[in-house]
């Protein structure tokens, strides 16, 4: 097997390795010279050569020295599942700690100002999430009247007496009135945990590449459980909101850190059923949510009882190890032989079944000097900014529609009685999230990470046109008796488009961050993934945006969405399939990730797209042939060498 020099990068490849466009395997590529100066007394190609094949191909080499999958890593990555009831746990509090409760006036035991029955106070905006696998949930929104003016006769009441639906005696409205005028504050409190999220995954994602994910997670863990705590002990709504955004800031951290690492620990086969399983614990602590809060009573408690198991994460300090892959990858080989050597005695693995010489290649290395990235590297970048842009865009999209399908799901004109009850809110939406994750699993088996996302986001599109179009044209249908049409068939309509929008928006959330933590090389996943997690929680934005402002703008707000999903369908064509591939490295790996045909080539079938070694024997024609002798014989019309 043959080997050409790039001369436009200076490093090796085996063209043979590459197929129309997937990935180079990390054993037939390797770091520039520039990056990785040679420790032993070796000619800089030899040594760049010898790295790349075993110390840089994770998957291939060294995981299988390892002993893959063992016992050891299947402990770490139990550890990583246990914090996804947790964060469940904090992610949805907002629900029944903000809820708007019923109202009514304590005087002379009259009920002046009492809320309407068809209103139940449920106008809440969804809590943010944390664990993004995991679609923001919506709650009615009929919050017209209760943020009325202040000089409204309703809301003129100097002592309020409250009936809380969400399972809780007291909460953070009835505690300090934040009704009539002062009920903005609530939204405000839920704005700022979002927002919070938002900066925790662009900062903690960026010094996660820095210093470590072990270091960040048990930063974040520790300033989680003083603010957190210190949440429950707020004495105002200010107080409240802005602690809130310091927890939302840590929250974010530690599920970024375990996110990556669950990545990390992983070979190609098992990544997306890891990640599945992590998914449905949190769903688990979705659905046992409101038994805790009726337990609790009072929202003080709640968060406190949330909280308090944050702390058990702290012995993740003495039982959970660096990730092996980010220390290979940033050539802290040091680290990384401590680490290996723990988890061959863990794992039983017999040394002298190193074929390949992995821990020979590693002791020749040990003085090589840690080589650090940042996320702004990737502005030099080529195809791997597109990807990651790409993949910021479809969960913005995402979660963004999100809540145009869930308004209309809860909408009160809509005449669904059981969907004005606070459980049955719940539930549904909860019921919605379970079902569009056991539909992800089988969808991204067979059409992989890039088919699956293209077929949720089609269904997205179709949901949203359909219910901007189509609906207003049964609308003026149903205005003229002679159509026979009833606003019945419109509602029924509304509803159905409704929940196949929720189903799909979530999978596309869902899946754009996966997706972006296995393309986003290993030096950088830290940075990409805070970029596509801070994505989402912009889209999340826009639910409490529109509660705040009553709901004005809203048509124009799912308009804008949905121009967004067309041209996230065209934009996803563009990105590479990552199943079954190993993860990449650096970012010279990262950009071995291009686009491939969304349908395999059938047997003999020329592509319209030369791959990188077709374009290389093509660019070498002209010195084995003369400019006037034509084409040879073994070459076809187009430079591709014939068999």
């Amino acid at each position: 097997m043959t080997t050409d020099r790039d001369p436009e990068s200076g490093w090796m490849r085996q063209p043979e390795a590459e197929e129309n466009g997937s990935v180079l395997p990390a054993s037939c590529a390797a770091v520039p010279p520039s990056e990785d100066p040679p420790a032993a007394p070796a000619s800089p190609a030899q040594q760049g050569s010898r790295y790349s094949h075993l110390l840089l191909d994770y998957d291939g080499s060294v995981l299988p020295f390892l002993g893959g999958l063992g016992s050891y890593q299947r402990r770490l990555v139990l550890l990583t599942w246990i914090p996804a009831l947790f964060l469940a746990f904090s992610q949805f509090s907002d629900f029944f700690m903000l809820d708007q409760p019923d109202k009514w006036c304590k005087t002379n035991g009259s009920l002046a100002g009492k809320r309407s029955p068809l209103h139940p106070g449920n106008d809440s905006s969804p809590a943010p999430e944390v664990m993004l696998q995991l679609p923001p949930l919506q709650l009615p929104t009929a919050a017209t009247h209760v943020t009325s003016a202040p000089h409204n006769d309703s809301c003129l009441c100097h002592e309020w007496t409250y009936q809380i639906h969400a399972g809780l005696v007291q909460n953070v409205v009835s505690k300090w009135d934040l009704v009539c005028d002062s009920s903005w504050k609530v939204h405000i409190a839920k704005f700022s945990l979002v927002v919070g999220l938002i900066f925790g995954y662009l900062i903690t994602g960026c010094i996660a590449d820095w210093i470590g994910r072990r270091l960040v997670l048990l930063f974040s863990v520790i300033f989680n459980l003083i603010f957190g705590l210190s949440v429950a002990l707020s004495v105002n709504v200010t107080m409240f909101s802005t602690l809130r955004f310091f927890e939302g800031f840590c929250l974010a951290g530690i599920f970024l850190c375990l996110y990556a690492l669950r990545i990390e620990l992983c070979p190609p086969g098992y990544r997306f059923m890891i990640t599945m399983v992590a998914s449905f614990i949190g769903m688990a602590g979705q659905f046992l949510l409101p038994g805790l809060a009726a337990l609790c009573r009072d929202w003080q408690i709640l968060q406190a009882v949330i909280i308090c198991p944050f702390i058990l994460m702290l012995s993740y300090w003495y039982i959970f190890p660096e990730s092996l892959r980010w220390l290979m990858a940033t050539l802290q080989f040091e680290d990384a032989k401590k680490q290996i050597l723990q988890t061959i005695h863990k794992n039983r693995v017999n040394t002298e079944s190193d074929i390949k010489g992995v821990m020979t290649e590693l002791e020749k290395e040990l003085a090589r000097r840690p080589k650090k990235v940042c996320i702004v590297k990737v502005v030099g970048t080529r195809n791997l900014w597109k990807n990651i842009l790409v993949l910021c865009v479809n969960s913005l999209t995402g979660y963004g529609i999100h809540h145009c399908f869930a308004k209309s799901l809860m909408d009160p004109e809509v005449n669904m009685n059981i969907m004005h009850n606070f459980y049955a809110n719940y539930f549904a939406m909860a019921g919605i999230t379970l079902a569009s994750c056991l539909a992800m699993c089988p969808v991204v088996g067979f059409l992989g990470r890039r088919g699956g996302l293209l077929l949720f986001m089609i269904l997205t599109a179709l949901a949203s046109l359909l219910q901007l179009g189509l609906l207003n044209l049964i609308g003026k249908y149903t205005q003229n008796p002679d159509t026979g049409m009833s606003e019945t068939v419109k509602n029924k309509f509304s509803v159905i488009f409704s929940i196949i929008g929720m189903f799909s928006s979530h999978a596309v959330g869902s899946l754009s961050v996966f997706f972006c933590a296995e393309i986003t090389p290993t030096v950088i996943r830290g940075g990409g993934l805070g970029l596509v997690l801070a994505s989402a929680g912009f889209g999340m934005l826009t639910a409490p945006i529109m509660e705040l402002h009553n709901q004005k703008g809203y048509f124009l707000h799912h308009v804008i969405f949905a121009c967004c999903t067309l041209i996230c369908i065209i934009c996803i064509l563009l990105l590479p399939e990552s199943k079954n591939q190993s993860l990449p490295e650096n970012i010279t790996h990262g950009e071995h990730y291009t686009r491939q045909p969304l349908l395999p080539h059938k047997k003999g079938e020329q592509p319209l797209l030369l791959t990188n070694s077709e374009l290389k024997d093509y660019s070498g024609l002209h010195d084995s042939v003369a400019m006037g002798d034509g084409v040879s014989e073994n070459t076809t019309v187009n430079g591709i060498k014939s068999t």
